[in-house]
C-alpha cells in the first residue's frame, strides 16, 4: 500500500454530509456504547447461571486474549488487502487507507458507531453459536479488548510518546505508518507479529 501521507486534513469519503458525519466518531462515544452492555451482559451471565469466579475469569480473558488476534488479522488481512479492483481499493481506502493518508486525523481513529454495531452483533450472534451461554462473558472480553485498543490507538496519534516504557508501543505503530506498510500489525499487543514474523528489525526501534 502506497499513500501519500498528509500531516493535516481530513480525508472525504463520501459527497453526503449524512453519510460523512457517520464515518467519524471519538472514542468517549464507543465507550458509552459498550462499556455498559459489557457490564449488562456479564451481570446477566453471572446471575443467570451462576459461574464460579474462575470460571467467569477465564472467559473473560479468552475472549480479550482473542481480540489480540482478530485485532492482528484484521489489520493485515483485511484493512492491508491488495485489491486490483476499484470497488476493492475504494473498500480499503475507506477502512484504513484514509487513516494512513490522515494520520492525525482525530475523528478516524476508530471505527464509527453504524458500523462497530453492526459488525459486534454479527461477532456476538457468531460466539453465541459456538459458545451457548458463555458468549456474554467471552463477547464482553472481546469488546473490552477492542476498547483498549481504541484507547491506545487514539492515544499514540494525538500525544508525544512518554519517556518510559510504553514509548514502544508509539514506535511500532510510527514504524507500520510511515517505513514498514507490511509489518507491524499489532496496536494493542505485538505478539501475533513475534509469532508471525511481522515485527519490524530490531536495530528500527532504537533509531
Amino acid at each position: 500500500m502506497s499513500t501519500k501521507v498528509q500531516a493535516k486534513g481530513q480525508g472525504r469519503l463520501f459527497q453526503s454530509s449524512i453519510l460523512e458525519s457517520l464515518t467519524k466518531t471519538y472514542p468517549a462515544v464507543i465507550y458509552c456504547m459498550y462499556i455498559p452492555l459489557c457490564a449488562l451482559l456479564t451481570w446477566y451471565f453471572y446471575n443467570s447461571y451462576h459461574p464460579g469466579y474462575l470460571r467467569l475469569a477465564a472467559i473473560f480473558f479468552s475472549g480479550l486474549f482473542f481480540w489480540t488476534f482478530f485485532e492482528y488479522v484484521l489489520h493485515r488481512y483485511v484493512f492491508h488487502m491488495v485489491s486490483e479492483s476499484a470497488i476493492g481499493q475504494r473498500f480499503q481506502y475507506m477502512m484504513h487507507g484514509v487513516h494512513h493518508e490522515f494520520p492525525k486525523d482525530k475523528e478516524r481513529l476508530i471505527m464509527p458507531p453504524v458500523p462497530s454495531i453492526l459488525i459486534s452483533g454479527l461477532f456476538f450472534l457468531g460466539f453465541r453459536s459456538i459458545l451457548g451461554e458463555s458468549a456474554y462473558v467471552f463477547f464482553s472480553g472481546f469488546m473490552i479488548g477492542y476498547m483498549a485498543y481504541a484507547f491506545i490507538h487514539y492515544t499514540m496519534h494525538i500525544s508525544r510518546p512518554p519517556k518510559n516504557r510504553m514509548r514502544f508501543f508509539w514506535k511500532y505503530h510510527n514504524l507500520h505508518h510511515f517505513r514498514y506498510h507490511d509489518k507491524a500489525y499489532g496496536v494493542s499487543s505485538p505478539l501475533w507479529d513475534f509469532i508471525f514474523r511481522t515485527m519490524p528489525p530490531v536495530k528500527e526501534f532504537w533509531d
